[in-house]
């Protein structure tokens, strides 16, 4: 497929021809979440791992107003040095490709990009949700919202830890869109393993979590499906001990008075800082952790 301000590279437009697996993956990672260079080496390490589990990555992002499905190797290291990058998402997605911008989608912008593309599935690293504090700030991201109304697998390690993981689930609940906790009965909270809460439900294998999808069709369901996926056990971060390094982030962030779409960047590099380099290393395992998952998943699906 091809449109105006809508391009594929030929891998991700002849795979999606031919009803092979094909996985979206944001950008925002590359630009936002990781320092040069291993954004880029993230980036194409978690594109390996999707061709090495049989499928077709398709990291999306605009790029001097065209939106791509889809990133060359040379795009993604540009993208990687580029330090003005928008972060996109539903409200402004259509802005960047008016104006020429060069910007990174969130997972709100990567849904509508590949459900516009015909992908099923998607793989980030944890989805935005309901800010800590959100009853002061109403700060809660548009992410929630795209998984109600866009009709896309999304498989991440759950929300944010940053955020308020039980104001999300019911959130999420309220909308209708379907949490499944992948192999275990709680939810995982990104850097580990479990955020202490129930999951609403649980599936254990790829083969399962199409078979839900499938009956969610029949049934003239729409909106997405979350998929929290617990990264290793060797990669993970004590809860307790990222407590400590969330509530000291966030204090430096209220004291630097930072806000908007600067919240997550600020606590994400703050928490780098403070883990001595390990919340970054664990971010980075459950990524490739969900890219194969998500292979697997679309694996099921095109079958």
């Amino acid at each position: 497929m091809a449109a105006h301000n809508f391009t594929m590279t030929a891998e991700v437009g002849d795979a999606l021809a031919a009803g092979k697996p094909v996985v979206a993956l944001e950008s925002t990672i590359i630009t936002h979440g990781m320092p040069w260079p291993g954004n880029r080496d993230m980036a194409l390490k978690v594109e390996a791992t999707i061709r090495e589990a049989g499928a077709v990555p398709a990291t999306i992002a605009v790029i001097d107003g065209q939106l791509h499905v889809g990133l060359r190797e040379e795009q993604i290291t540009a993208l990687a040095r580029t330090e003005d990058a928008m972060k996109l998402s539903r409200a402004d997605l259509a802005f960047a490709i008016a104006e020429g911008r060069t910007g990174a989608t969130t997972v709100a912008a990567t849904m509508i990009a590949a459900h516009l593309a015909g992908i099923a599935v998607f793989a980030t690293g944890g989805i935005g949700g309901v800010h800590r504090g959100a009853e002061h700030s109403f700060d809660v991201s548009a992410d929630l919202d795209e998984l109600a109304r866009t009709p896309v697998i999304v498989v991440s390690a759950g929300a944010k830890a940053i955020l308020d993981i039980e104001k999300t689930l019911e959130v999420l609940e309220t909308l209708g869109v379907p949490v499944i906790a992948y192999g275990q009965d709680s939810m995982p909270a990104f850097w580990s393993r479990s955020a202490g809460l129930p999951a609403p439900l649980r599936l254990d294998n790829a083969a399962a979590i199409a078979r839900f999808e499938r009956a969610r069709r029949t049934l003239g369901n729409h909106g997405g499906l979350l998929v929290a996926n617990p990264l290793p056990a060797e990669n993970e971060i004590a809860r307790e001990r990222m407590e400590d390094y969330i509530a000291a982030a966030l204090a430096d962030a209220s004291a630097e008075d930072i806000g908007g779409k600067q919240v997550t960047p600020f606590l994400l590099d703050r928490i780098f800082q403070l883990s001595g380099g390990a919340s970054l290393d664990a971010n980075i395992a459950l990524v490739i952790n969900n890219a194969r998952l998500a292979a697997e998943i679309a694996i099921e699906l095109a079958d």
